[in-house]
């Protein structure tokens, strides 16, 4: 398992219209091939600023998913929204404790 972190930089009146787009195709990108999380976090000082955290079993399930008619539907509607690079990290988790 390992944990993909995507850093996403919007124009702040282009936000409520990507909440809506996550809201409604966040199930199904869960659920898709090898995903065991999805999670959505917003900066705390810079309400701008968003972070997609998900787990996948296996990189090829991320790569697969990316290469999904869902993913580049998502991705072609997200982008223009933006206002920086987006940033992705693959990371190993090391250590969790709850």
């Amino acid at each position: 398992m390992f944990v993909r972190i995507v850093k996403l930089s919007f124009h702040q009146k282009h936000i409520p219209t990507f909440l809506e787009i996550f809201e409604k195709k966040k199930q199904f990108i869960r659920a898709s091939k090898g995903c065991t999380l999805l999670e959505l976090y917003q900066d705390k000082n810079n309400p701008d600023i968003f972070f997609t955290y998900s787990y996948w079993n296996k990189e090829s399930d991320l790569e697969n998913y990316r290469k999904s008619a869902l993913f580049k539907d998502v991705w072609a509607k997200t982008k223009v929204f933006f206002n920086d690079k987006p940033l992705a990290w693959s990371v190993d988790k090391k250590v969790s404790l709850q």
